[in-house]
């Protein structure tokens, strides 16, 4: 089959709730994936950083398929050898009580929420049904229904309504709106992103989240991280929110914490927390299986023995000041933490970031606008010095084509 073909089926049988860069990709390792012609790309999007170790990494790999061979999935109905010492190894390597493992990243944002209003009835006081929960303009926490309630933007949530009630929305990076907020004593939990990525890699001001931290532990209200995207080393730090030294009270994984390889998420906190729920008030049938486990081990183990947020921190400075010298007047701004980092482009001649993105491509390298004017640049971590100075290139080479 052709790509044309491959891309022609997809549009015929699927659903088109997606707008894919015109590509159809077979293979992937390390930082490349190879389309099916056998053209080669830097992934500059990473599965919106969910393969931080790099596609197909062997030790992942291994993990996944010796699991396999022996037990995939029990359901939570029974105990298994498994999840035990995931739930340890977890707990110690971010340093909390408890873990409660989900799939997805939504399912993980929905499982903090449940959580945080479980808390406010029976530790916090809050009356029945009144509990709220602060969220931020311009975030994406997923497509729930109950999580395009918290979005301001229309592609999210119009035409999903009757919303659920119970949020309260304020600007991002705003310490003063939170503070308003913070008064109202139904408050339960502040749910935020360090850094909002579908929102174009939007980095708040230094101290932001230590000052909101601090607010909220002042009004006994929980601290909720949304690192879905923004953890597992991918910032330059494990976590977005080490860069200010701050713990959250629930913490919110998935995507890196599989390395790409299946659906892992989980959520985080200490006992006080965590054993609100009891048994039969949540769950999944899929967290935390065996396969789910082993993988997260690996994938955990590749990012502290490789050295990636070090790797993040590093190459990302390399990029960010090799970008930002581009003599390019489609380049408004350049924005990011570690390896995480996007381009603001102002159109020129009726060129938009999708007409960069196509130009990338053909010049073998992957990305993919967001919000139509923004380019998110955010390779895989195991990338090296050499190679990333080869994608930014490639980058430089395609924008000055536009002029």
């Amino acid at each position: 089959m052709t790509a044309e073909e491959y891309m022609e089926r997809e549009a015929r049988y699927g659903a088109h709730n997606y707008h894919p860069l015109p590509v159809v990709l077979e293979r992937g390792k390390g930082i490349y994936v190879w389309d099916t012609d056998g053209k080669r790309y830097f992934d500059f999007l990473s599965a919106y950083s969910a393969v931080n170790q790099g596609h197909c990494h062997p030790k992942i790999v291994k993990a996944m398929t010796d699991q396999a061979e022996k037990l995939a999935l029990t359901s939570r109905a029974f105990y298994n050898n498994v999840l035990g010492e995931w739930e340890e190894f977890v707990t110690k390597y971010f340093g909390y009580d408890k873990v409660l493992p989900m799939n997805t990243g939504a399912e993980a944002d929905e499982t903090a929420l449940k959580l945080c209003r479980k808390w406010a009835y029976l530790k916090k006081g809050v009356p029945d049904g009144k509990a709220k929960i602060i969220v931020c303009e311009g975030n994406f926490h997923g497509r729930t229904i109950t999580i395009v309630s918290l979005s301001n933007d229309p592609e999210a949530y119009g035409g999903y309504g009757p919303f659920t009630p119970g949020f309260v929305k304020i600007p991002y990076n705003d310490i003063p709106a939170l503070e308003e907020a913070l008064k109202d004593p139904d408050v339960a939990g502040f749910l935020v992103e360090p850094i909002q990525g579908e929102a174009g890699v939007y980095v708040p001001d230094e101290g932001y989240l230590k000052k909101a931290y601090d607010l909220c532990k002042a009004h006994n209200v929980l601290f909720m991280a949304d690192e879905v995207q923004t953890g597992i080393a991918r910032t330059g730090r494990l976590l977005a929110c080490d860069h200010e030294g701050v713990r959250p009270d629930i913490l919110i994984l998935g995507k890196a914490i599989s390395g790409g390889m299946m659906p892992v998420s989980c959520v985080l906190a200490d006992d006080d927390i965590m054993l609100c729920i009891k048994p039969g008030e949540h769950g999944s049938t899929y967290g935390g299986n065996p396969i789910a486990a082993k993988v997260s081990i690996a994938a955990l183990e590749v990012v502290r023995d490789e050295k990636l947020a070090e790797n993040a921190e590093e190459l990302g400075k390399i990029f960010r000041d090799r970008i930002g010298k581009i003599q390019s007047d489609m380049v408004e701004l350049v924005r990011g933490k570690g390896l995480l980092n996007a381009v603001v482009i102002k159109p020129k001649n009726g060129k938009t970031a999708w007409d960069v993105c196509l130009k990338l491509r053909d010049k073998g390298l992957l990305a993919k606008p967001t919000h139509q004017h923004i380019i998110r640049f955010a390779p895989p971590l195991v990338i090296n010095k050499v190679e990333l100075l080869e994608a930014i290139g490639i980058i430089e080479n395609a924008l000055a084509e536009f002029e």
